[in-house]
């Protein structure tokens, strides 16, 4: 049996002791960061206007508009709190997708493609009604690359998506997520 005059048992106590007050501690205090990447003042900016996207390029896949345009709004819309316009937006985006192309990327030792890339580049007009030296025009371009084995109709939609997302990650990182 353990002696609580015992020195090395008073410690043992001691510990114990301090090791539950401190957990009980910070199990009572929570701190939540929640980082959505928005950097918006609130108070002054309340609305975004989302213009149409219409497809511009010499190739078009006329489903990659609606893909696009349905990825934009939802961004702004799950992860910031302004609320969308039809007009006279604080924020407002338009522009055009110029660009949907694909290009032999890799060749394989019998001198056939073996990949192929597929890139897409999106224009961008941005005015802050707000903040007018915040406005820009600039190009965002994603590319991913598919087996040339594979057709491009068959692999297409899923390809479009993800570089849609890209794409409208980086409108979302240069318009409010200026952190």
């Amino acid at each position: 049996m353990v002696s609580k005059n015992n020195p090395t048992s008073r410690s043992i106590i001691i510990l114990t002791v301090i090791l539950v007050i401190s957990m009980t501690t910070l199990a009572a205090c929570t701190i939540n960061y929640k980082f959505n990447g928005a950097s918006i003042d609130y108070t002054q900016t309340k609305t975004i206007q989302i213009g149409a996207f219409p497809i511009r390029s010499t190739y078009v896949w006329a489903p990659m508009q609606s893909i696009f345009q349905n990825k934009l709004t939802d961004i702004f819309a799950s992860q910031t709190r302004l609320r969308q316009v039809k007009r006279n937006g604080d924020l407002v985006l338009e522009g055009e997708i110029v660009g949907f192309d694909q290009f032999n990327k890799g060749v394989s030792n019998s001198g056939y493609s073996n990949q192929v890339q597929l890139k897409m580049t999106v224009n961008v007009r941005f005015t802050n009604n707000k903040k007018h030296e915040e406005d820009f025009e600039q190009k965002f371009t994603a590319q991913t690359t598919y087996d040339a084995t594979q057709q491009l109709i068959t692999v297409q939609e899923e390809l479009v998506t993800e570089m849609c997302k890209d794409i409208t990650e980086q409108i979302f990182n240069a318009t409010v997520a200026n952190w």
